[in-house]
């Protein structure tokens, strides 16, 4: 069986973006884990946030990856930001696939989220040094579960796609993935 192609990163950093982007030329469904939690739950994350916290939202993160270990087809997943910071997360993620940290540098990311109202994590007094202390923190995380890191500060969707296609085709021509 072909794994699923699993992206990570800070949030802004284009998983969404890419991921439903790559899935066409892979022929494969594109999973938003966020939005996955979000039909599941009847709202938005922000709204989850408020009503539950973060733990509870975290923990959805974790059933969500549960249940792809169930998918038959390989699938493209995009990750929430913070999946990848619980240790069983990252185990999950390793048994689902293969990994992809789409790396960004802090000013790129506050550039493409400086208006976004919608992050429940940014909604403070100085959006930008919760960033770069976030990313600080997050950083070695995504790296140690990345089997590959792709820079996404010059967004160049063709090539990025390309990159990514590249990597994942590699990764997938081995024997690990076809005795399952």
């Amino acid at each position: 069986m072909k794994p699923h192609l699993i992206l990570i990163g800070y949030m802004g950093s284009g998983k969404s973006t890419l991921g439903c982007a790559v899935s066409y030329p892979l022929q494969q469904c594109f999973i938003d884990t966020d939005r996955w939690i979000e039909l599941k739950e009847g709202m938005t994350v922000s709204e989850i946030f408020a009503a539950h916290g973060e733990d509870y939202f975290r923990q959805k993160e974790t059933e969500c990856l549960k249940t792809m270990l169930l998918e038959k087809e390989p699938r493209v997943l995009a990750l929430g930001g913070g999946t990848p910071l619980r240790m069983e997360n990252r185990e999950l993620m390793k048994k689902l696939g293969f990994t992809v940290y789409l790396q960004a540098e802090p000013e790129t990311i506050y550039q493409r989220l400086k208006d976004d109202r919608t992050r429940p994590l940014l909604q403070c007094g100085d959006p930008r040094a919760r960033i770069e202390q976030m990313i600080r923190e997050r950083d070695p995380i995504y790296r140690a579960a990345a089997d590959h890191i792709l820079r996404v500060d010059d967004w160049d969707t063709k090539r990025l796609i390309n990159e990514l296609q590249e990597a994942y085709r590699h990764e997938t021509a081995g024997d690990q993935w076809t005795q399952s």
